[in-house]
């Protein structure tokens, strides 16, 4: 892996002289208490403010201010008008927008496309205090306050809108984020690397579109072949179409593999080369090209992807596969008669590099203009630390991987007890229970590829799947004694873990189990096995459910020696691509056996960027060769095949079974309507339910049987919903 200057070495902005301020301001008087004449950089967010370092603009803020510089923040600014976007003053150095911790659109809207009634990251919890695509928004916003002010955005909503990419809002694919906002630069991934060296470059004389080589952003240029640089077509990586003979560029090589491919002769090879020298394979294990630092990728234009799914399809396999910052090659697309250059990925921060992120004086409260007021996500987290960022998993749902890359950053295990400890000492309502320590995943702390040299060059898109890596290393030991020595603090009651465990890796470590359920589970455990089916388990790139299987005979062995009654409740998604009718009635059959019963159900929302979202949008199998004819998954589209994935979710409700008795009918398997403990769903009807309303009377019988199947399962599941981004 390439290494980066150390994220603190640069000398301090001549500011720092000012000191730390309690919070952050907010306010021109905030400002003048601090004796401050303007802000250094305005960062503009849909949140509220927290001050808190799982909150980006308190993250991206103090580290800020570490550096010497004065940081303004301006929170859920009103849109229609440039007022609240001119009440600091003008920015020194540059506006930085962001969505906040949350996409706006995802935060607005449910998976339904209706308006979200609430927003946990608003004081009160109150929705509408942000507009849709609120980067672009506040961008062009920030643009009409002061003109010729660099605008630099970043944050998950930029992040996963660098490129032209399918919205699901819309339905249709739209320009990169840093087109519509008209901004300078583009920051994607985790942003400290790239938020810091901007700051200096731009505190040091340099302009805003001299910064073109800072890894990590992206901006816009003029359309022209670049002096120096060699552009390399992605039909040249993986060719859409047909190919031949049919080569799978995802295909993951096994040790044996490899062993085959050095026991070849040189003859053989050139062989190999000479018979189809226009085959395009891709190496999993890719060693970059010496001028790989002046190698471009160049992209399907807009136009080309906006109306071809296929051509999306294959962007999005190109863009997956140069995402590992050892070996990612820079890549351009054309939006009419510009470019977006998008330079590879950041350098991942190193464990010292976080702990001192981490260990900025964060007050963890938010901030005082909001009084009494709550914040739901503030209440979430208040008592929960963050040990890790990044995973390897790689779901194709998921953004976390596009958004914060695949190669796990740990903190150290002093610095995560020390915020243990200032959590103990200095958050009110504190009672003696951390509520979580984890990250995107509870249980990848400190594990990462065996070789470095392999990790730097590998191109699989899952450590994980269809398999673990033999080069992963799985050690829980270091996560185990973290456990250990935060549980055994003075004033440590409990510690929780909440985070979304990935139990493939965890059935590799009995310990890790055993230490799990006997000290840091609180009766329920949250775990995502997302579907019982192969189907849409390969398209989510999720193991088996047999895997799920074991862990939860580890998780009940280990629950009955600590003589606790420990129960899992595992999330599914409902329409997912790659999942059909079949597929979801096999999953309520699995549900009703395993008597388990989802109060709210998660149907899949197509995240912009993600793999999934790829499928959804093309109905290809992205993870395999993109083909204009074959290659066709069962794509889940449409108010009513949605409406009847998440009704076989929830078997149980009376509300669903009209629609499921003539789904099944349909499916010819009438044999499942019943009401014998073989049948899914009963033949009859409570009155005032489902589309016979009030017109059926029901017996004494019937209601009895409906009372008790509603309140009798141990295992029903948490009405909580699960974010995912």
């Amino acid at each position: 892996m390439q290494s980066a200057p150390d994220l603190f070495s640069y000398r301090k902005f001549w500011a720092h002289r000012f000191g730390i301020a309690p919070e952050l301001p907010m306010s021109r008087e905030e400002m003048d208490a601090l004796g401050w004449d303007s802000c250094d950089i305005i960062i503009v967010t849909g949140d509220a403010y927290v001050d808190h370092p799982s909150f980006g603009m308190a993250l991206i803020g103090r580290l800020l201010e570490s550096h010497g510089f004065r940081v303004g923040i301006i929170s859920q600014p009103d849109w229609t008008n440039t007022t609240d976007f001119s009440k600091l003053g003008k920015p020194n150095l540059f506006f930085g927008v962001t969505g906040g911790n949350m996409d706006s659109m995802v935060n607005r809207y449910t998976s339904d496309r209706k308006i979200r009634r609430n927003d946990a990251y608003t004081a009160g919890g109150d929705g509408g205090k942000r507009p849709d695509r609120s980067v672009v928004v506040y961008s062009q916003r920030c643009r009409e306050a002061f003109k010729g002010v660099p605008i630099v955005i970043g944050g998950i909503e930029a992040s996963l809108r660098r490129i032209a990419h399918y919205d699901y809002w819309s339905e249709k694919v739209r320009r990169s984020v840093v087109m519509d906002s008209k901004a300078d630069l583009l920051v994607y991934g985790n942003g400290e690397r790239q938020v810091v060296e901007i700051a200096h470059r731009l505190a040091n004389g340099e302009a805003v579109n001299e910064l073109t080589d800072i890894r990590g952003t992206a901006y816009t240029c003029k359309h022209e072949q670049r002096e120096g640089w060699w552009e390399k077509d992605s039909t040249s990586v993986d060719t859409p179409g047909k190919l031949n003979p049919p080569i799978d560029p995802y295909q993951m090589q096994t040790e044996e593999s490899c062993a085959d491919e050095k026991a070849k002769t040189e003859q053989e090879k050139k062989a190999e080369q000479t018979s189809s020298p226009k085959t395009n394979v891709i190496k999993i294990h890719r060693i970059s090209p010496r001028n790989a630092g002046k190698t471009v990728i160049r992209l399907p234009s807009y136009n080309s992807v906006k109306d071809d799914e296929v051509t999306y399809a294959h962007t999005s396999r190109i863009l997956h596969l140069e995402t590992n910052p050892g070996n990612a090659l820079a890549l351009v697309q054309q939006h009419g008669n510009q470019d977006v250059w998008l330079n590879p990925p950041p350098i991942p921060l190193t464990t010292a590099e976080m702990d001192a992120v981490f260990d900025l004086p964060y007050s963890r409260v938010p901030h005082s203009n909001y009084g009494k007021m709550t914040i739901p996500a503030y209440d979430m987290i208040r008592f929960s630390v963050n040990i890790m960022r990044g995973c390897f998993g790689g779901c194709t749902f998921c953004s976390i991987t596009e958004h914060e890359g695949r190669i796990i950053q740990s903190r150290s295990e002093d610095s995560i007890i020390k915020e243990v400890e200032a959590i103990r000492d200095t958050t009110p309502g504190f009672t003696g229970i951390i509520s979580d320590l984890g990250g995107p995943t509870a249980n990848m702390y400190r594990l990462a590829c065996n070789d470095p040299e392999i990790e730097s060059s590998c191109r699989r898109l899952s450590c994980v799947y269809p398999g673990v890596c033999k080069n992963l290393n799985t050690d829980h030991t270091p996560l185990i004694n973290l456990y250990k020595r935060a549980r055994s603090l003075p004033g440590i009651k409990k510690i929780l873990i909440a985070s979304g465990l990935r139990y493939d890796l965890a059935v590799l470590s009995p310990e890790y189990v055993k230490e799990l359920v006997t000290h840091h589970v609180g009766g329920y455990l949250k775990i995502a096995p997302e579907h019982t089916e192969d189907g849409p388990l390969s398209q989510m790139m999720k193991p088996g459910i047999g895997t799920y299987d074991k862990f939860k005979q580890m998780f009940d062995t280990y629950s009955k020696q600590a003589g606790k009654e420990q129960y899992l409740i595992p999330y599914f998604i409902a329409a997912h691509p790659g999942t059909t009718d079949k597929d979801m009635m096999n999953l309520a059959i699995w549900l009703k056996r395993n008597d388990f019963r989802a109060d709210q159900v998660q149907a899949y929302l197509p995240s912009p960027m993600s793999a999934a979202a790829a499928m959804y949008h093309s109905g290809k199998d992205t993870l395999h060769k993109v083909r204009r004819k074959g290659g066709d998954i069962e794509v889940p589209k449409g108010l009513k095949v949605r409406r009847l994935h998440k009704a076989f979710l929830r078997y149980h409700d009376p509300e669903n079974w009209p629609m499921l008795r003539e789904a099944l009918k349909k499916m010819g398997r009438a044999d499942l309507i019943g009401n014998g403990k073989k049948h899914l769903i009963p033949s009859w009807q409570p009155a005032g339910t489902g589309d016979l309303g009030e017109g059926r009377r029901v017996t004494r019988k019937a209601k009895t049987q409906s009372f008790k199947t509603q309140h009798t399962r141990p295992g029903k599941l948490a009405g909580k919903k699960r974010r995912r981004q």
